[in-house]
């Protein structure tokens, strides 16, 4: 992943292929984007647009589609994701606290991703582990967090 560079000739290879591997069938922009998501880590605007021209599609259309379905981004994501559990027994139990101490901590925005891209953080209302509140969840991993250095100890982990 990278932010504002150039994407590498490489990458750009592997879109070919994605696009000519479904060029000639029908219903296949999802399929395309996520893959290109997967070799670039997001859907810049030129990714998009030769999208478009290789599946013969508006790029309003490409773009209408990146923009609705959450698991597209247009920004490069981190290394890890850290979501912050806002539903309701995390929220009573400190869960905005922690928010706003990682938002200050990582020096970064919900939905935004740190200047080194480590981590991109994110609140999420109920991963369904409500004895454990308030939680953290970095990348696919749970944690129940019982104040802010904890919070800070689990994210060490993810380099």
């Amino acid at each position: 992943m990278r932010w504002a560079e150039e994407i590498p000739r490489e990458e750009w290879e592997k879109i070919d292929q994605v696009i000519d591997k479904y060029r000639e069938r029908h219903g296949v922009l999802i399929p395309v984007l996520k893959e290109a998501q997967d070799i670039c880590g997001y859907l810049p605007k030129k990714v998009q647009r030769r999208i478009a021209e290789g599946l013969r599609l508006p790029a309003s259309q490409v773009y209408g589609v990146v923009s609705f379905y959450s698991f597209f981004t247009v920004t490069p994501r981190g290394r890890h994701t850290v979501r912050v559990c806002m539903g309701t027994a995390c929220y009573v139990r400190g869960g905005q606290t922690i928010l706003d101490f990682l938002r200050k901590e990582l020096n970064v925005e919900v939905n935004s991703t740190t200047p080194d891209l480590r981590y991109t953080l994110e609140v999420i209302n109920c991963p369904g582990t409500c004895g454990l509140a308030p939680v953290i969840c970095v990348d696919e991993d749970v944690y129940g967090i019982p104040d802010n250095s904890k919070a800070l100890d689990v994210l060490k982990e993810y380099p």
